[in-house]
């Protein structure tokens, strides 16, 4: 007969992921005919978590302790594929920015100089907002910089390829 297909060990989850999935069938115990769609319910889930005590989190944390160790104890037996990252060629050309990222370049920094105490994710925000507001006549400087950008990189990734 043939082989058997070892199948890969299922991935640990967290403590809060243990605690979700609790939470959400005594939900269903309590309340079987009421249906909450996914926003509702990671919010109750989310709300409630920082609510419980830490002796409450332990129980969890345990569970996932334990999870991940026999986890790491079945991937050392595991004999199929194992998922590998590609590792990138250092010589390889890396890929041009586009005109956004251009803009961004430029803009980031005036930006974090008049709002010093925004977190990036608000610069983001004012940028992507700016960069909308534009008109297709300013946002032209930064998209022939990046159509050359583009065309340089692909001749140095033929160059690249024919190595």
């Amino acid at each position: 007969m043939g082989k058997e297909i070892q199948q890969r060990p299922k991935a640990n989850v967290s403590s809060y992921i243990h605690f979700s999935l609790n939470y959400r069938k005594k939900l269903r115990k309590q309340q079987p005919n009421t249906y909450l769609g996914f926003k509702d319910l990671s919010r109750r889930c989310s709300e409630k978590w920082k609510s419980i005590s830490m002796r409450e989190k332990a129980k969890f944390e345990a569970l996932a302790k334990l999870e991940k160790a026999c986890y790491q104890e079945e991937m050392m037996n595991y004999v199929g594929k194992r998922r590998k990252r590609r590792k990138r060629d250092p010589q390889a050309p890396r890929r041009p920015p586009s005109s956004f990222l251009l803009f961004c370049q430029d803009h980031s920094v005036k930006l974090k100089r008049k709002n010093p105490n925004w977190s990036v994710v608000q610069v983001a925000k004012a940028m992507e907002q700016m960069w909308r507001t534009m008109t297709d006549v300013e946002k032209q400087p930064y998209e022939q910089s990046a159509a050359v950008l583009r065309a340089k990189y692909r001749e140095e990734r033929e160059a690249y390829c024919e190595q």
